[in-house]
């Protein structure tokens, strides 16, 4: 019997998907623990400074048949750190799964499944990473995928804009642009994005306004 691949998880939960275009879909979620980034909005810290358990990809998967049919995120902290989340994206497919990855943008896309839906954060200056970010990964994304901005100041929307154009981005995939919670009005972000008649979409954070009281697992 061969060796199972084990994974170091921060969460397991079950909700309703809140930041993509599969937002208000229920979901499955599992949470990588670790990440490679320190993102000064960061809103999972836990996922990489909490306590996490490990769990063999059975374990994951007999822990999802309570929920059958629903959609799957993969998301962290960072998945694509771990070397065994590309055999549960094998098995997750095989089970008839539709899968979404988030991660972070600054390792290579290259490898993951073609029918993983890849949404890949591409981080703006206030997030003082924006230098991590690897832009080959633009080039493994199509038109099921996405592009996530998350922004806190003008300065970040105008440097999104440019780079959006620069990679004409808009007509490789789908790109959304979401404030950053007490940073940035959602509807200032708005303004903007109306007044420049930008091709991309406003997102807000469903699951933040559902259930403000809480901090993780929603």
């Amino acid at each position: 019997m061969g060796h199972e691949a084990l994974l170091e998880i921060c969460e397991l939960f079950y909700s309703i998907q809140g930041e993509s275009s599969y937002a208000g879909y229920p979901c499955f979620f599992i949470r990588f623990a670790g990440c490679n980034l320190r993102c000064t909005y960061c809103d999972t810290r836990y996922a990489y400074e909490g306590e996490h358990k490990t769990y063999s990809i059975s374990q994951i998967l007999a822990e999802l048949k309570k929920y059958p049919g629903v959609l799957v995120e993969i998301t962290g902290g960072e998945p694509l750190l771990q070397k065994g989340v590309y055999p549960l994206f094998e098995q997750l497919l095989s089970a008839g799964r539709s899968v979404l990855l988030e991660t972070n943008g600054s390792l290579s896309l290259e490898s993951i499944p073609k029918d993983v839906v890849k949404i890949m954060d591409v981080k703006c200056p206030s997030s003082a990473m924006h230098d991590r970010m690897d832009f080959d990964n633009f080039g493994f994304l199509d038109p099921k995928d996405e592009i996530k901005c998350v922004m806190s100041s003008r300065e970040d929307y105008n440097w999104a804009t440019q780079l959006i154009n620069s990679y004409d981005l808009h007509k490789k995939t789908t790109v959304t642009f979401s404030p950053v919670i007490g940073s940035l009005p959602p509807e200032k972000l708005a303004a903007w994005i109306l007044e420049d008649r930008l091709p991309v979409r406003l997102r807000l954070q469903l699951h933040t306004i559902l259930w403000a009281d809480k901090t993780k697992g929603y």
